[in-house]
């Protein structure tokens, strides 16, 4: 034992470290090793000379075997002995010998690799023994073993397969494989092994030698073989060949084959055996170097690495690298071990470490001296002995070294001939590196998507001279399709088909086998053989040698090459290679992991990384010479940005930008050079479907790189510039133009009903750029968006004939390409839609593409790629004619031939295969969405004409917001055009029928689902389609009868007893002192409309809510008409503030004045504003008057200005101190009646002059008066009503309509008398002079005048309103100078008559107590008086009937109607948030709301909480809607229905009608008779049922129950309630909860409810598609496989296959769970802002919510809980094995956290938080990690950086961590956002995100991969 050590430690010299590491590992390795010091035994031949004849023995050691001569000699195995045998390989030949002898059968088990294989042959050449080989894989059955049925001349034969044949000739059968095959397939060898017998199908039975022998004694071998009974040889053995299985993958063996063997462990070499083999083959290779080599493998052979999951080292592989190592000693050896044992991409981060670990110790890690190859310098032939060699010379740093390598049969290529190939630095590195591995083995290219491996391969077989034959693999192929397929001949015979890949072999071809990681690892074990020996056993008996082995037998057997060939013998040829492509293994998946021991035997493995940049933009610059230099480099940066982040997002959006992507983005730039490469790049990425996470990410990707949107992308172009048209012969798409297609088969060019729309045009535009570049396309979209539509209407406009073929989830790759029939017994392939467009130029469109197996459409990309592919019955499809040359059997793809591939979006809820994933780089992608609103209205309006606008409008909005919830996933199922488009048909047909009811049968889907139906019906009843409401729910207000008129008497004006009294005021006028302009910040929030009619209908008609702030009042709003748009202003005064919004858009505007009106610290100043719009030609400026500062702002919202107007008035006040010592109650006041005409006038209370302000002239006229003002109308624009300050005494003031004329300085002020109807002589009533809240400016209509008053009367008149009165007309006023008739309705008690304590409440402060603002309209048109009450100056009691308690109301408006003479009181619902300064409330309006006329016959009110209304008062208007609204319902919703058919009598069935008039208006009750009848039916009437719409003719009501339509009886509804109760309190029993308790837990459950539903949704989808059945093959019953069909013409049972469920490849490593760890943050701050914004109870939500939904998935993840806060960083609140059960369990947890938030230590650890998180989640094993951080952390307060925190979250790549910051100060959250890693941060501003924000977090991380 020493000797031979120190042999091994020689020549590094004793002393050496590495040679004495050497040494104790072998001591290691000898000790284990049986037979390692016993006597050395070895082989001898007793007769010498290679040709020993029978008779001779072979002995081996002490055992000796005597030879015969093999009837077969063919069959016998050849060159497998080399010269001089290790000493192990002959112990184990010693064995197998000794075995042989005792007639055992072996089992040789050991690691993969050629080893055992060898020994086995080495034992049969050896003892001159005929072998039946075969390989098992999982498609292995038993006709392959026993017996097969071929036809011949029509007749069923039995063939004898291997074991047959072997049992009956002697022979020895090696099974090679056994951990592949199928469970049940080998025990059928069970009896054959034990006793040697077996039944065969044909009805022959195999009995073993001696009891054959023995009735031979008695019977005559005739007999026997009448009984079928057949002799099995005794020298008849078994050797298996299998893989030790519980460590390397595979079915383990049954226990009953097992014990018919006898085993031997077959390890690797044992290490001197192995050292001196590598010494022969690497003599100038330094011995050091390899005996480090051979350390360094055997280390990671051991048991240590193994349990550390590091693959074996393929030591079996070592002796082909010593050999490149022999011609290239200066080469790196770390290099050529990276070649072995690809371990940077095989392994994860800590197996890297190891290995490099273990580098470092055997010195292997490159030192200066070692060279790698860096090109290839030139390429010659060389012809030895017909043997085609090239002779290649190599550059290895400054050297150049010429080997010889294979070569293949054309004629060698020199670099330049290849003109697509642009040669970078790295590919001439690899092609080096690929010329030194094919001088000694096959090789296998991995990298990733699209980063041109084919390419290289391409080029390598250029360089060589090699034909290619590309074999494209796919998940489910068979052993068979990769060796030989079954084929009927023309006469019906059975028979086989050579694959290509056998033809290859025959040819000396070069096969590139694509997609080598998609096959079955069990089916590739079929090529191990051919790859290591290079020799094969196929199907139909003939084999295939190397050519040394078969030149041997030539020579040994004298035979010539056909007579070898008719023993079906054939050499393979010198020249014929294998190389694999495949992508790189994905490390830590337990499916993609495909790089296993076995592989790593048999290629060597060459990994091709992506370009770097440089390269990448030499690439693509010569390949696309215009590409725009600029945008080429931006794309560059971005994707190369993309590509060296660690976060697994990044990584895979960057996946979706390999080269292939980038060149057909830059062609696209090239061609059209003025596209946004922002688009380009997501529609590469198809971003529009990504998950929310990753399409953040990308987004912050593209703007750091600075590729910018359009601006104009989100809007819709104008139709206009957007046409598709067709001249002469060539199409035009927007802009972009091609000739039309002449088809010769008219009949297969789609034609289908397509109405024009802007956005499928600009698809289609796009779809035909990428069309003329000769791209195939990919569509995809979400259902119902019209993909096949616009196909079809493409293809249509382009002329082009189509082929469709729809995939699903049985698409296999055969019935894409071939369908196979039987037809009089032969076999016939009918071509499948893909054939016919390739050969006769057709456009393939495939549908449905992501629902078959990405397996099959994976075949897509040969066809695609290389426009190669090769069909099931032969033939094969090329690309260009060139490569026919004489071949049959070749189909040419057309010139025309495309593909436009259509599929669904990746994802939930589709759940589809990911095919955009696979196969998405090699199309031009384009994700189709719902039209935008503009094009879907455009486009429903051609569906259903007929249809109303206002209805086409609705459903484009709800849907248009469904769509949008859908994308944020708030719902599953998107929504989609094809829904909307079938609910306008409908209506089209049946315009009776009311949307409401229409839309149900689309909605109707959810109806069960209650989550998902509250979403929609909210959404529907925001845009006012009222489903589920009965045309029945009218609930309009009440009338009550309108009080008498009073005649008051007369308004007299100037005209006394004292005859005229006219006083002259002079005018003097001012310009204005403007400063300014200074900008203002507008900002914009969206603000949604909420449509009030959508359960019943009411007055009110929609709503927004403003966002206002908590502390802030409303004082004033006023509403500009302009040309139909009404522009709604508000003024706010805490702090002063402006918000405007015109009703139709989506957004309020809002403008803050706070540093222009300081807040007060102090109350003691209460600024309040008033508005005035100003009207055009100034439209879309404001003013704002402050009246106690008399500050005028003028604020144009258009150009964003400010500016100050100061009037001389102010001059005079300004002497004073500061503006708030003024004496209290100073007031200005604005009289804004004719702002739409630019002029303003403003006066002091209590002054004495008015002054006018001219926006436009920038003047202003001052006018003295004689009279202190108290108020100011402007009636009309000369004429001025005043009222004296102290006596109420009015005044009438016209001035000259012009001021600026030259006299007219001067205007007349007359004494307005008020007049009692009938004065006695002398007696005059003492009358107390009312103060008009409001006095129209403008006059009623003649027709409105005489209804109101009730005579026929035309005359000016004004109408006014005040405390003591509903309404007062005053006739003639203020035009006539006669005395004025007065006419008025007055209130049964006064407004405003507020008892002496409320004065004392208020602190005398306030005048009187008078709010400013008096909240009354009139409305002329509707001849209506509106304003708004506060609830005590109501009459409750005749509103709402006894025992109903009114609402709680903001107010009441209260409607005057002169026309009907009512009164209606409307309920304003009390505002969301009241302001807490109450008293500051109470002056300014008495109400809780405010009121401004909207419309003619409408008004808008707008409530202290900031929510407006619109409400319709005028009775002409809301009968209109009253009827839109039934309509929407539909007229018949509600009809008793009956069938009849209809004889044709004429006789009509009877319809809604209008019925007749009654010429005396008698009433009617029920009778289907007359019009205005109440209580019946069909006709038009009050309450009754049926008729058209209410008719009202001034009778009492009778109203039918509504009991009668849809009473469920009270006793069931209260049964029903009970139940529940019970079961509720039964519950909470079980769980010991007391009802309390259960209240509180509620809140939170409750608040998460519908997030929680959705996320148990998706999982339980997940689950589903996870448990998803395969196909079974090989069965007895089922559905005929199409693979299959000869062998059901051969008579083969097991030919069907059918679905089951896959049990898991045994060995494949177990599904661990995801594992989750929430962090919340409980820290004191979270307690202390609680009160702010609710952000505890938000988290509590959050923790409720991850406990409720992960409830019964524990397998599929298992979360823990951690909390955070200044007492530590992890503070264990759900521990990981504990999750809580029930709802009690829970709220505990709930209650902990809180707890904890109030009593601990202030301070912050969310940084250790999240680190200790990361840190702790890995130590556990799992499939993924995710940790999720809840924080309010304020990281600038406590001086952390954030850079540190984006540090620690992405610390590990294999944890996902996300963090959500609950939003804190100002914009610091999202200046936080920007620095922190995309995807991985979110900021809830508002903490009802936060429940949100974890569900995106779930659906698009987690739930994506499982």
């Amino acid at each position: 034992m020493q000797s031979r050590l120190l042999f091994l430690g020689a020549p590094g010299g004793p002393g050496s470290a590495a040679s004495r590491r050497v040494r104790l590992l072998l001591r290691q390795v000898l000790r284990s090793r049986p037979g390692a010091d016993g006597q050395r035994p070895e082989v001898r031949l007793r007769h010498a000379g290679a040709g020993a004849d029978s008779g001779d023995t072979v002995n081996i050691g002490d055992v000796s075997y005597t030879l015969k001569s093999p009837k077969n000699p063919e069959l016998v195995p050849r060159n497998y002995i080399s010269d001089s045998l290790a000493q192990s390989v002959v112990q184990h030949l010693r064995w197998i010998m000794q075995k042989d002898l005792l007639g055992q059968d072996v089992f040789l088990i050991g690691p993969p690799g050629p080893l055992r294989r060898s020994i086995a042959m080495q034992y049969l050449e050896l003892t001159k023994r005929e072998v039946e080989y075969i390989s098992l894989s999982r498609d292995t059955t038993e006709t392959d073993l026993k017996q097969r049925r071929e036809i011949r001349s029509g007749t069923a034969f039995y063939i004898d397969q291997c074991a047959v044949r072997a049992a009956t000739e002697g022979r020895i059968l090696v099974l090679e494989g056994l951990e592949k095959a199928e469970r049940n397939v080998l025990p059928v060898l069970n009896n054959l092994l034990e006793n040697r017998e077996m039944q065969l199908e044909d009805g022959r039975f195999l009995m073993s030698a001696e009891r054959y022998d023995k009735l031979l004694q008695d019977h005559t071998k005739a007999e026997l073989d009448a009984w079928k009974i057949v002799r099995v040889s005794e020298n008849f053995r078994v050797i298996a060949l299998g893989l030790p299985v519980p460590r390397y993958s595979g079915n383990p063996l049954d226990p009953p084959l097992r014990s018919r063997f006898q085993a031997r462990d077959i390890y690797f070499l044992p290490f001197k055996d192995q050292l001196k083999l590598l010494y022969s083959v690497g003599s100038n290779v330094p011995a050091e170097r390899l005996s480090q080599l051979l350390s360094f493998a055997t280390t990671l052979c051991s048991q240590e690495s193994s349990t550390l999951g590091l693959p074996d080292f393929p030591l079996d592989s070592l002796p082909a690298a010593v050999q490149i190592l022999d011609s290239f000693p200066m080469m790196s050896i770390k290099q050529a071990i990276q070649w072995l044992y690809p371990y940077t991409i095989l392994l994860g981060h800590e197996g890297k470490m190891a290995v490099e670990g273990v580098l470092k110790r055997f010195e292997l890690q490159d030192s200066e001296s070692c060279l790698l190859p860096k090109e290839i310098v030139r390429v010659e032939r060389v012809s030895e002995n017909r043997v085609s060699q090239a002779s290649v010379t190599i550059r290895v740093g400054g050297n150049e070294v010429v080997i010889k390598v294979p070569a293949g049969t054309r004629p060698l290529h020199q670099h330049c001939a290849s003109s697509h190939f642009i040669q970078t630095l790295s590919h001439k590195q690899l092609l080096a590196e690929m010329i030194l591995s094919h001088m000694v083995k096959d090789m296998c290219i991995v990298g990733g998507k699209g980063c041109g491996k084919t390419v290289i391969a391409k080029n390598f077989a250029d360089a060589l001279g090699y034909n290619i034959e590309p074999i494209m693999l796919y998940q489910d192929m068979t052993a068979r399709d990769l060796l030989q397929q079954r084929y009927t001949l023309p006469n019906g015979d059975t028979a086989w088909r050579s694959s290509p890949l056998v033809n290859a072999a025959l040819e000396g071809k070069l096969v590139l086998l694509d997609g080598i990681h998609r096959v079955n690892a069990g089916t590739l074990a079929v090529l191990q053989r051919l790859i290591h020996d290079r020799e094969l056993s196929l199907y139909d008996g003939s084999r295939l040698l190397r050519e040394d082995r078969y030149m041997r037998l030539k020579e040994e057997l004298q035979m010539s090459d056909e007579e070898l060939q008719e023993r079906s013998i054939f050499p393979i040829h010198p020249s014929f290679r294998i190389i694999a492509l495949a992508e790189p293994p994905v490390i830590g998946s337990t499916t993609q992991l495909w790089l296993g021991p076995e592989f790593l035997t048999m290629f060597f493995f060459h990994y091709m990384k992506p370009l770097v940049k440089s390269e990448e933009i030499q690439v693509i610059k010569a390949m696309v010479p215009n590409i725009p230099q600029e945008a080429l480099n931006k794309l560059l940066s971005f994707t190369h940005k993309l590509r060296e982040t660690q976060d697994p997002t990044a990584q895979s959006l960057a996946a979706s930008l390999s080269t292939r992507q980038l060149l057909r983005i830059a062609r696209r730039l090239s061609q059209y050079p003025n596209e946004n490469l922002h688009s380009a790049v997501t529609k590469a990425c198809l971003s529009r479907f990504l998950p929310i996470l990753a399409r953040s990410a990308l987004e912050k990707n593209l703007a750091d790189a600075a590729i910018e949107t359009n601006i104009d992308d989100n809007l819709e172009p104008e139709p206009v510039d957007f046409k598709c048209e067709v001249k002469s012969g060539s199409l035009r798409i927007g802009t972009v133009s091609a000739p039309i297609h002449n088809a010769h088969e008219k009949m297969k060019v789609p034609d289908v009903l397509f109405y024009d729309n802007v956005q499928h045009m600009i698809v289609m535009e796009d779809m035909l750029k990428d069309f003329l570049l000769g791209e195939h396309l990919l569509l995809v979209g979400n259902q119902g968006v019209g993909k096949n539509k616009i196909v079809d209407r493409f293809l249509h406009l382009l002329n082009r004939p189509r082929e469709y073929i729809q995939l699903h989830r049985d698409t296999t790759v055969q019935s894409l390409t071939l369908q196979p029939s039987v037809k009089d017994g032969l076999i016939v392939y009918e071509d499948s839609p893909l054939v016919k467009a390739v050969k006769l130029g057709h456009v393939l469109v495939v549908d449905e593409a992501d629902k078959a197996p990405t397996n099959v459409t994976c075949v897509l990309k040969t066809l695609v790629e290389n426009g190669e592919m090769i069909l099931a019955d032969g033939r094969r499809i090329v690309a260009n004619s060139t490569n026919v040359n004489g071949r049959e059997n070749v189909i040419v793809i057309h010139p025309d031939f495309r593909m436009i591939v259509l599929a669904n979006r990746p994802g939930f809820p589709f759940l589809g295969n990911d095919f955009f994933g696979t196969l998405g780089d090699i199309f031009s992608c384009h994700a189709v969405d719902n039209p935008k609103p503009h094009s879907e209205l455009e486009m429903l309006k051609q569906y259903g004409p007929n249809v109303p606008e206002p209805i086409l409008q609705k459903l484009v909005a709800a849907f248009g917001e469904l769509r949008s919830l859908a994308d944020q996933g708030i719902i599953s199922y998107p929504y989609s055009t094809r829904e909307v488009v079938n609910i306008v048909k409908h209506l089209q047909k049946f315009p009776t029928e009311g949307l409401s009811n229409v839309v149900r049968n689309v909605f109707d889907f959810d109806s069960y689902n209650n989550d998902m139906r509250e979403i929609l019906i909210n959404t529907l009843h925001k845009y006012g389609i009222p489903i589920g409401a009965k045309p029945t729910n009218v609930q309009l207000a009440k009338e009550l009868p309108l009080p008498e008129q009073t005649f008051m008497g007369y308004w007299t004006i100037g005209q006394a007893r004292n005859g005229m009294q006219k006083l002259l005021c002079p005018a003097e006028t001012h310009h204005i002192d403007i400063k300014g302009p200074v900008p203002v910040n507008i900002q914009e929030y969206p603000i949604e409309r909420h449509e009030g009619r959508a359960l019943s209908f009411t007055e009110e008609y929609a709503s927004w809510k403003l966002p206002l702030d908590e502390t802030n009042l409303i004082c004033d709003i006023a509403v500009s008409h302009e040309n139909e748009n009404n522009t709604l202003y508000v003024a706010a005064c805490n702090p002063v503030s402006l918000y405007f919004m015109d009703m139709i858009g989506k957004n309020v505007s809002f403008v803050d004045f706070f540093d222009i009106f300081p807040r007060m610290a102090s109350g003691v100043w209460q600024p309040f504003v008033t508005v005035a719009p100003l009207g055009s030609p100034l439209k879309g400026q404001v003013i704002l008057h402050e009246e106690q500062s008399n500050v005028i702002l003028l604020l144009d919202t258009n150009g964003r200005v400010l500016r100050r107007l100061i009037l001389p008035l102010e001059e005079m006040t300004s002497k004073k101190s500061s503006w708030w010592s003024k004496e209290e109650g100073e007031t200005y006041k604005m009289c804004k009646e004719f702002s739409h005409k630019n002029w303003l006038v403003f006066y002091k209370e209590k002054g004495n002059n008015l002054t006018v302000l001219d926006v436009l002239e920038g003047r202003t006229h001052t006018i003295s008066l004689p009279i202190n003002l108290r108020a100011a109308f402007l009636v009309a624009e000369d004429k001025w009503l005043l009222v004296e300050s102290k006596t109420n005494q009015k005044y009438l003031l016209t001035k000259s309509a012009h001021i600026e004329s030259e006299n007219s300085g001067v205007c007349q002020l007359y004494v307005l008398n008020e007049e009692l109807p009938s004065t006695g002589f002398g007696v005059t009533q003492e009358m107390e002079f009312s103060l008009p809240h409001k006095i129209s400016s403008d006059q009623l209509s003649s027709e409105n005048l005489s209804s109101a008053v009730g005579q026929k009367i035309a005359s000016p008149n004004r109408i006014l309103s005040d405390e003591s009165s509903y309404a007062t007309i005053v006739v003639g006023f203020p035009d006539l100078m006669s005395p004025n008739e007065v006419y008025s309705w007055k209130r049964p008690s006064s407004l405003h008559k507020q008892s002496g304590t409320d004065l004392a409440f208020y602190g005398g402060k306030k005048r009187a107590g008078t709010p400013r603002q008096s909240n009354c309209v009139t409305l002329i048109d509707t001849n209506q008086v509106v304003r708004i009450l506060p609830p005590g100056e109501v009459p409750l009691k005749d509103i709402y009937s006894k025992g109903v308690t009114p609402p709680e109301t903001a107010g009441y408006i209260e409607v005057t109607d002169l026309q009907s003479k009512k009164l209606r009181y409307i309920p304003i619902p009390s505002s969301s948030s009241l302001s807490p300064y109450t008293t500051w409330l109470s002056t300014i309006s008495d109400t809780d709301a405010l009121l401004a006329e909207w419309d003619r016959s409408g008004i808008v009110t707008v409530d202290m909480g900031g929510c407006v209304r619109l409400w319709e008062t005028g009775l002409e208007r809301l009968q209109q809607s009253l009827l839109e609204w039934r309509n929407l319902m539909g007229q018949d919703a509600h009809h008793h229905m009956q069938i009849t058919i209809n004889r044709d009598s004429g006789e009509d069935v009877s319809s809604p009608k209008h019925g007749k008039e009654d010429p005396d208006n008698m009433p009617h009750v029920g009778g289907n008779t007359w019009a205005g009848g109440t209580g019946g039916r069909d006709t038009a009437g009050l309450g009754g049922k049926g008729g058209p719409y209410r008719l009202d003719a001034g009778h009492p009501v009778y109203q039918i129950s509504d009991a009668e339509k849809d009473a469920v009886p009270e006793e069931v509804k209260r049964a029903a309630r009970e139940m529940g109760q019970r079961a509720f309190q039964q519950r909470l029993k079980e769980i010991q909860m007391s009802e309390y308790d259960a209240a509180t837990y509620e809140r939170f459950s409750g608040a998460v409810r519908r997030q929680v539903h959705s996320l148990r949704i998706i999982l339980d989808n997940l689950q589903a598609k996870g448990k998803e059945r395969q196909w079974l093959r090989h069965q007895a019953t089922g559905e005929l496989d199409d693979a299959k069909i000869i062998d059901g013409l051969t008579g083969e049972k097991a030919i069907y296959k059918r679905r089951g469920d896959l049990e898991p490849q045994l060995g494949s490593p177990q599904e661990k769970p995801k594992r989750l760890r929430l962090v919340v943050d409980v820290s004191g701050s979270m307690y202390r802002f609680n009160g702010v914004d609710g952000r505890l109870e938000r988290s509590m939500e959050a923790v409720c919510m991850v406990m409720e939904a992960f409830q019964n998935y524990e397998e599929k993840f298992k979360y823990d809980i951690a909390g955070h806060s200044g007492d530590g960083y992890n503070i264990g609140l759900v521990p990981v094995n504990q999750v809580p059960k029930d709802n009690k369990q829970r709220l505990e947890i709930l209650k902990t956290m809180h707890a904890h938030a109030q009593f601990c230590m202030s301070g912050d650890h969310t940084l250790e938080g999240t680190e200790h998180a990361i840190k702790e989640i890995v130590k556990e094993e799992a499939d993924e990690y995710f940790v999720i951080v809840l924080s309010d952390a304020n990281l600038s307060r406590y001086g952390i950086h954030p850079t540190k925190f984006a540090q620690i979250l992405t610390s590990n790549p294999q944890v996902n961590a996300f963090a959500i910051f609950i939003g804190s100060l100002g914009d610091q959250a999202t200046r936080l956002q920007r620095t922190l890693p995309a995807g991985r941060s979110f900021i809830a501003m508002d903490t009802k995100d936060i429940p949100q924000i974890l569900q995106q977090i779930f659906t698009s991380t987690m739930l994506s991969s499982i």
